[in-house]
């Protein structure tokens, strides 16, 4: 290990690292943006790999791959949505423009870890400082980005969501979350350049950099899907968004308008009484509890309503077995789930991939970490396909041109920090 004070480090240390990184074949970038976040954010960890061999490709692999002797070194990976499948009799026929592997992790050759006034290096150090410092910073080039097209129109989009309603009316579902994708195709980008401007734009707790090869997720996530401290588990599940204010005064009235709105309260506490069972059936009998229920934080864009639901796990579970108890999360599903799923599949037109999964570190004593994959653009170097997802939950009292907004709400620093709009 090579321990470096971070008042020798030059101010730009963070970008020219992730420059370095970003070349390898595989790697992940965690970054909490210095803010504060109940129960705290991400740590700051950034792995990098030439080679993943005999890397997990299934929940079954996972749990094999999880009890080889890891060393001191994190496992860092991504669980895409498409995960579900595994966990229950579900498919997905949808477009796929990625086609990531269904889920990936990867034991880094060398991993950086900041604190608070130090950066220690692990792994293979030779010579990487002076590599990451030779690593000169680069002025942004312009971006050419064609505008986006809904892969669900418009019109389409608010039949759906009347759709959805009747669906509930008819007792099929609570609330369904529904996303639609806006893409581009034949777009060249530098990943790193980009995800250096959304997260200026749009600091997140839970924001990361992830390259798979030629995959790249560029993430503002403001979301934890789940934390396990043991032998304590917490889930963060969000439901309530409102934009902010334009002066203090408005945006108190828009943080008091969230807090006071039945049907965002609604969605927020139909995803807790969720996330409360999907945690009963790994925790100890009588430990599930919540914490914090309608906690308002606010974000560069938007107040959110955040609940916490925490527990103690039982003796021997590990993250496999919270993952078939938990995943997909209720904040991206709807209830009942396995009914909001299929009905998810039916009126969405692309397979979420990566969005709607999660991305995060497993530490070798069994701690682990991972965010909910939203506010997230996805590329493809090869390709240059390049999309969000982006999504609201509908109730029966939904009001689709509502829902449709925000939507676009959502999408507004991705729109802003890719200088394009929506093709409606």
């Amino acid at each position: 290990m090579l321990t470096v004070p971070l008042a020798q480090l030059p101010a730009d240390f963070r970008a020219r690292a992730l420059r370095w990184a970003a070349r390898f074949a595989y790697c992940a970038y965690f970054e909490p943006n210095d803010l504060s976040y109940p129960e705290g954010p991400f740590q700051r960890l950034l792995a990098v790999a030439d080679s993943a061999a005999d890397t997990p490709a299934s929940l079954v692999d996972l749990e094999a791959w999880l009890q080889q002797a890891p060393g001191s070194a994190p496992g860092c990976g991504f669980i895409t949505y498409d995960v579900k499948n595994e966990i229950e009799a579900l498919s997905s026929s949808n477009y796929a423009g990625f086609s990531w592997p269904q889920l990936h992790f990867f034991r880094p050759e060398t991993w950086l870890r900041w604190h608070n006034e130090s950066l220690e290096i692990y792994g293979q150090t030779t010579d990487v400082l002076a590599q990451i410092l030779a690593s000169e910073p680069q002025a942004p080039a312009p971006l050419q980005v064609p505008s986006l097209t809904p892969r669900l129109p418009r019109a389409d989009y608010l039949q759906a969501v009347a759709a959805v309603r009747e669906d509930i009316l008819n007792g099929e579902v609570y609330e369904l979350n529904l996303c639609q994708e806006f893409y581009a195709e034949n777009v060249a980008l530098d990943p790193v350049d980009v995800f250096l401007r959304l997260n200026a734009a749009s600091p997140a707790p839970f924001a990361g950099f992830y390259r798979h090869q030629q995959h790249y997720l560029l993430c503002a996530s403001p979301e934890r899907f789940l934390a396990h401290r043991p032998p304590s588990i917490i889930s963060q599940p969000i439901k309530g968004t409102i934009r902010r204010g334009s002066t203090p005064a408005e945006d108190e009235q828009q943080r008091h308008a969230l807090l006071h709105d039945e049907k965002e309260r609604a969605e927020n506490l139909m995803i807790v009484d969720l996330v409360r069972n999907d945690l009963a059936r790994v925790a100890r009998t009588g430990t599930v509890r919540v914490p914090e229920l309608f906690g308002l934080y606010p974000f560069r864009h938007v107040w959110q309503m955040i609940s916490t639901v925490a527990a103690e796990l039982r003796p021997g579970t590990g993250l496999v077995d919270v993952l078939k108890a938990t995943f997909p999360m209720g904040s991206m599903t709807g209830a009942p789930k396995i009914r909001a799923m299929q009905l998810i599949e039916h009126y969405e037109r692309s397979r979420r991939g990566l969005y709607s999964g999660s991305i995060g570190y497993v530490w070798p004593s069994g701690a682990f970490e991972f965010n909910v994959v939203i506010r997230s653009l996805q590329y493809r170097a090869d390709t240059g396909y390049l999309s969000f997802q982006v999504g609201s939950a509908i109730t029966y009292d939904s009001v689709p041109e509502r829902e449709y907004e925000e939507c676009l709400l959502k999408a507004r620093a991705m729109l802003e920090v890719l200088g394009t709009r929506v093709v409606e």
